[in-house]
């Protein structure tokens, strides 16, 4: 168990004028969900309602780098702080960070810690942060399931943790939809139907990259890969959306393949089918696909997002409030697709923060037409991480009128001894 004190923060004081932070701690909790990172901020404000006024994040992917960037360098920032001063924070580790490039570990640190500085504000204002934001703007927010297995995010093979963006194939059983979505698709269709869902998103072209590379792509390939979206329309019709994500995995022509061949199922998007590393083709394939487009929570930054737009490369813009910046930054993306007449989606196929985090603006933005759930997630790895349960009904979530986020971490999971923690505290 590591722990650090810090110096003081470098920053001026005129800005402390509330609470202050006095301690920033992260784990990993290997053992549930490797390649997350929890995030407490901890404070001297004391209790509200009987609990202690504690921020809670997260952000997925490279867990140790992230949690090494929060402890060596952004708790001298927070230690000591004014706990409720979200945008002043946000500004300054933003703007140190891109000083030397950081949209990496740094942008997932930085977006861990707006969302417990969001938490810490709704805390001390007694509401939630959806109300903060200047919501409501629903009192449900509509959600579709992705369909990963229980263990998509949990430990890979050997006990390593998975490559980013591949899910394992599965196996037949309860909730494993990434194995049910592909080999028995009519009947996951039936079933999400029945427990109200009305969209599900399918992998379904996972298979042919990770067996001949994403280049070019069959005819044979094709007519495997598409073989689900047709079990679904011939079992239950047009009565669910569909939609497929291709998880950047293929070429321009291949990915203008696979758009043809997906024409005839009407998905409601296809999404990341083209990897976004270059706005111009990812343009002239919105152009060329004669589907909708989703992209993409891959493009991370705002100007990224303002480059797509301006190529009219999106039809739907698709944000993941732990990789971009946090709640903040969310939010001013969500906004600026709004200027564009382009409907947002809320990304989230990690850990449960990034799905409150979400819900939370979805309450607030009107342009926000969808959150991301993975129902095997909510029933499987997020009761050991949460203290809430999420229910979901009609396919839609209700919004959580708790202040902060609406959950908090586990107290349980600072005690294991299994698990990479640090702690930082104030002098």
């Amino acid at each position: 168990m590591a722990s650090n004190r810090s110096s003081g923060p470098i920053q001026d004081h005129a800005y402390a004028r509330g609470p202050r932070i006095t301690a920033v701690e992260t784990l990993i909790p290997k053992n549930i969900m490797a390649n997350l990172m929890l995030l407490r901020v901890h404070t001297d404000a004391g209790t509200v309602d009987g609990m202690e006024v504690i921020g809670h994040g997260e952000t997925y992917y490279i867990p140790s780098a992230t949690a090494a960037v929060i402890h060596d360098w952004m708790a001298h920032r927070l230690l000591g702080a004014d706990a409720a001063a979200v945008e002043s924070h946000w500004r300054f580790l933003y703007d140190r960070a891109t000083a030397f490039g950081g949209t990496g570990a740094e942008l997932r640190a930085l977006s861990a810690i707006d969302l417990a500085l969001w938490d810490i504000l709704g805390q001390l204002s007694r509401q939630p942060v959806w109300r903060l934001l200047g919501g409501p703007v629903r009192n449900t927010v509509p959600v579709y399931n992705s369909c990963g297995g229980p263990f998509y995010g949990a430990q890979g093979g050997e006990g390593r943790p998975g490559w980013p963006g591949h899910g394992d194939a599965g196996k037949p059983g309860p909730l494993e939809d990434n194995w049910a979505s592909v080999n028995a698709a009519g009947d996951l269709a039936e079933e999400l139907l029945e427990s109200g869902f009305r969209a599900m998103k399918l992998w379904a072209f996972d298979a042919v990259y990770r067996e001949g590379g994403g280049q070019r792509i069959s005819a044979d390939d094709l007519r495997r890969a598409t073989a689900p979206f047709r079990a679904i329309r011939d079992r239950v019709g047009d009565k669910i959306d569909v939609m497929l994500d291709g998880h950047g995995f293929f070429s321009l022509p291949a990915a203008l393949s696979i758009s043809k061949a997906m024409k005839e199922f009407a998905p409601l998007w296809m999404e990341d089918v083209l990897r976004p590393d270059s706005i111009q083709a990812m343009a002239e394939f919105r152009r060329a696909a004669g589907v909708p487009i989703a992209v993409s929570e891959m493009l991370v930054t705002r100007e990224l997002y303002r480059q797509a737009l301006d190529a009219n490369a999106a039809d739907y813009v698709m944000i993941d409030p732990t990789w971009v910046g946090g709640i903040t930054e969310s939010k001013r993306i969500a906004e600026l697709a709004q200027l564009y007449n382009v409907p947002v989606l809320m990304h989230d196929c990690t850990g449960p923060l990034t799905l409150f985090a979400g819900l939370n603006l979805a309450a607030a933005i009107p342009g926000v037409t969808y959150q991301e759930c993975v129902r095997a997630h909510i029933a499987t790895l997020y009761p050991h991480l949460i203290d809430v349960d999420v229910a979901i009904a009609d396919g839609a979530i209700p919004l959580s009128e708790r202040p902060g986020l609406g959950a908090r971490w586990q107290e349980s999971l600072f005690k294991d001894p299994g698990a990479e923690y640090r702690i930082t505290r104030d002098v």
